[in-house]
């Protein structure tokens, strides 16, 4: 236990270290959402504030900061104004995720869609994205529009993946990988990439960049999907279970599936099809999770992620920056790992 809370310290300060390498900046970052955001229409004003107050590492919006600064950008306020476009795409993921997911909560308070409706919430969300398009047009550089309008077309077609294997547990991983890269990795990706293209950065650079930033994304995805799955972290106070009973398959549940008897098998499809899941079928769940193993496999999957956004970075010259983005994804990998053993 000490060991694991001892690697969760060394998380936090790796995080910690990329915020304060660009602390003004990301100050910065938040007034211009704010600045952005108003409105005369009132509920627009109450949902953006109570949205804006729930909270947000803003990890995102951090990795556009620390790219940019690894890359010497340090005179305007292009990374400041890029960093907030990126954080309102993924407000926007966020707003219409809970739509689509019918959640409730979200980081501890109730979702807007709870409060105001889908209705109002699919709308603001859209309102995020056309005033982060208007600071895109503001930028007045077509590579970064291409890449972040695009990027926001990955996102969309990755909702609309997963919302079509909705329910299929014997759905293939591929797939879900396919949906993991469009919904998240994507935007990681971009957030990345973009502080290559603010500094003329060779097409080589601008790549490494990339594909920091979409295994990145990919070890997250996967290491946040298996979390919801780990009975250990009970010990940390935290609830487990969100994807299992909102039916969303993940990789943990794939895994199960593919390694599960007959019987197994035909519970599982069940109850994955079944509107609602009991307590009484995660408690089976569970079960079958720690019968195979499938933690350890989930993470171990991970780590072939890890390991290519580790060896990316490698073309730029050794930097405070970059040693902080490297240990970045190392630290929280070593974390997961060592909840899972706990």
């Amino acid at each position: 236990m000490g060991a694991v809370v001892q690697l969760k310290r060394k998380v936090n300060d790796s995080y910690n270290d990329l915020r304060s390498s660009v602390d003004q900046k990301i100050s910065l970052v938040e007034d211009k959402i704010k600045s952005r955001l108003e409105s005369d229409v009132n509920l627009i004003h109450k949902m953006v504030v109570h949205h804006l107050s729930s909270g947000g590492k803003r990890i995102r919006a951090l990795l556009t900061l620390g790219c940019s600064k690894l890359c010497g950008y340090s005179k305007g306020l292009r990374d400041v104004n890029l960093a907030a476009c990126v954080e309102l795409i993924h407000s926007a993921t966020l707003l219409h995720d809970d739509v689509i997911d019918k959640s409730v909560v979200r980081r501890g308070k109730k979702t807007a869609n709870k409060i105001w409706g889908n209705q109002s919430s699919i709308l603001v969300g859209d309102y995020l994205l056309s005033r982060c398009f208007e600071i895109m047009v503001e930028d007045n550089d077509h590579e970064v529009l291409k890449l972040l309008s695009s990027t926001s077309s990955k996102i969309a077609q990755g909702e609309v993946l997963q919302l079509q294997h909705k329910g299929e547990i014997d759905m293939l991983e591929e797939i879900y990988l396919k949906i993991i890269s469009s919904k998240t990795a994507s935007l990681f990706a971009a957030a990345t990439k973009v502080g290559g293209i603010i500094t003329n950065k060779s097409d080589k650079e601008k790549d490494a960049l990339q594909f920091y930033g979409k295994n990145l994304g990919l070890t997250f995805q996967i290491a946040d999907d298996t979390l919801d799955y780990n009975s250990n972290l009970n010990l940390f106070g935290k609830k487990i279970g969100k994807d299992f009973f909102e039916g969303k398959v993940t990789l943990p549940a794939i895994l199960v599936y593919l390694r599960a008897n007959i019987n197994e098998k035909e519970f599982l499809k069940k109850i994955f099809k079944q509107n609602e899941r009991s307590e009484e079928d995660f408690k089976i769940m569970l079960k079958l999770i720690s019968k195979y193993n499938i933690i350890y496999q989930c993470y171990k999957k991970a780590e072939y992620f890890v390991n290519l956004a580790s060896n990316s970075l490698s073309i730029f010259k050794p930097s405070k920056e970059k040693n902080i983005l490297e240990k970045l994804i190392s630290l929280i990998f070593d974390f997961e790992i060592s909840i899972m053993s706990a």
